[in-house]
């Protein structure tokens, strides 16, 4: 298998490289496992977590505007 070089820091960091993020869908606040097997090392996206989720999970309850859907679908709109 061949593949993109990364150093390790000081503190055990690599950085993902963007492209292989894009790919599997990690992003900041998505769960990641590591594991080895036969002496390679691996890491995959933890099932269940998205950006979505957690974004609406992070804003559930953060309102303060008392306002019904469809009045605020019509304020979107732009309806009178």
């Amino acid at each position: 298998m061949q593949g993109t070089k990364m150093r390790v820091s000081t503190k055990g960091q690599v950085t993902i490289p963007l492209h292989l993020r894009k790919k599997i869908g990690i992003f900041p606040g998505c769960e990641v496992e590591f594991g080895e097997a036969k002496g390679q090392l691996y890491i995959r996206k933890v099932k269940g977590t998205s950006r979505g989720k957690d974004l609406v999970q992070r804003m559930t309850g953060k309102g303060t505007v008392k306002m019904t859907t469809g009045e605020i679908l019509a304020l979107t709109r732009g309806e009178d």
